[in-house]
């Protein structure tokens, strides 16, 4: 008969108790917005599922470190335990970030307004909870047991997630082939940047018939070029002799062609960053 284990561990360590700390405020933060009954619309569906997602994903986690049952589960547990802190770090920084803006308005009185306010305050503080786990389990240089867990594994999910912030944006556009083409980039990279973290946290990086890190670098490269034209092109075919309506809301056209664009920029910072990383992953030994 078999007799089940506990590990303290996983909730006694520093990596544990952040997650204790991000149960808990995810929770608090979800609860808080549910007795306003005010998280209607897009944004709000996004932030209350953020919120219930990572502490649902969370707490599998730690019962699962806790009672020893991950190493039955077909899959790489530290890259995907990377993986996920990293995009619920993104996920509750974007809401803590998205929330207040759409849902708190000024001035603010009231406790339905209160509870608001708390409620973000909470979600910062379960963002920087996310976010020590991820420097907690980032792995140290020279080390790549874990991929997901090193800065080009990191980066592989900051790309992954910020094209689908692009993709949330891009409600039309017009047939111009150069706008065309950035969406071409935008789905290519993601598709190809998806499927890396897939393999990695499956274990088939060993059925990839060429070594891991010549291929990052190789990748790495196209993806950059393909994003410097998408940097140049987008803007260009957007803005082209259009200016800002007078009228312009949170949904305005304008406004989320301009968020493609800052966020075009921002992946190909990260692409860059992270074909320097894969470089000297290739290129750079450390001394033994």
């Amino acid at each position: 008969m078999a007799v089940a284990t506990v590990n303290l561990h996983a909730v006694t360590s520093w990596v544990g108790i952040a997650r204790l700390f991000a149960i808990v405020l995810s929770c608090i933060a979800f609860s808080l917005v549910a007795s306003t009954r005010a998280f209607g619309g897009p944004y709000g569906t996004w932030c209350m599922f953020t919120w219930c997602f990572c502490f649902a994903v969370t707490l599998l986690v730690v019962l699962l470190e806790l009672l020893e049952l991950y190493p039955k589960l077909p899959l790489s547990w530290d890259d995907f335990t990377s993986a996920f802190s990293m995009l619920a770090t993104l996920m509750v920084f974007t809401t803590s970030v998205v929330f207040p803006s759409t849902f708190i308005n000024s001035p603010c009185s009231g406790s339905k307004c209160a509870r608001q306010a708390m409620a973000t305050t909470v979600s910062c503080l379960c963002f920087l909870a996310y976010a020590i786990e991820v420097g907690l389990t980032r792995a140290k240089p020279g080390d790549i047991s874990s991929f997901l867990s090193t800065v080009p594994g990191l980066l592989k999910v900051f790309e992954a997630y910020v094209a689908c912030l692009i993709f949330s944006l891009l409600d039309t556009f017009s047939s111009e082939a150069g706008l065309q083409w950035c969406v071409a980039v935008y789905s290519i990279c993601f598709i190809v940047t998806l499927l890396i973290i897939i393999f990695t946290i499956g274990r088939c990086l060993s059925y990839i018939p060429c070594p891991l890190e010549k291929m990052l670098v190789a990748y790495n490269t196209l993806a950059l070029m393909m994003y410097i034209t998408a940097t140049i092109l987008w803007p260009l075919y957007s803005f082209r002799g259009r200016s800002r309506p007078e009228s312009c809301g949170r949904d305005c056209w304008w406004n989320k062609h301009l968020g493609v664009t800052f966020l075009t920029i921002f992946n190909l910072i990260a692409y860059l960053v992270d074909l320097v990383y894969s470089t000297k992953m290739v290129f750079v030994r450390a001394p033994p």
